[in-house]
């Protein structure tokens, strides 16, 4: 299962999890429901951060069918979409993530070679 994080408690922990010197990550990803792509995106996501980032990143879930104006608020077009917001710029990347390292190339965790 998912954890969703409801909206109003995600600004409050956008605002504690960022630390001065801009180590840590606020990933966000969004999904519509608990579909098995959804859940996939979410383990692949989880393994990523716990491998690279070390306990400095917070991923919130947002279900899009709990809050459906957020795809538009927020220019989604298809789920899964991973949103890094911290640190920035901002990065998209769409899919289950399955494929590791494009993930990593995508959100600036490896360079390319």
């Amino acid at each position: 299962m998912l954890p969703v994080i409801p909206e109003t408690k995600r600004k409050e922990k956008e605002k504690n999890t960022e630390d001065p010197a801009g180590e840590t990550w606020i990933l966000r990803l969004y999904v519509a429901g608990q579909t098995p792509n959804s859940l996939t995106a979410f383990e692949n996501l989880k393994k990523i951060c716990e491998d690279f980032l070390g306990s400095r990143y917070s991923i919130e879930v947002i279900d899009l069918l709990k809050h459906p104006q957020l795809a538009k608020d927020h220019q989604i077009i298809a789920v899964p979409t991973l949103i890094r917001k911290l640190p920035t710029p901002v990065k998209k990347i769409i899919g289950n993530l399955s494929n590791t390292e494009k993930v990593l190339v995508g959100l600036d965790l490896r360079k390319v070679t």
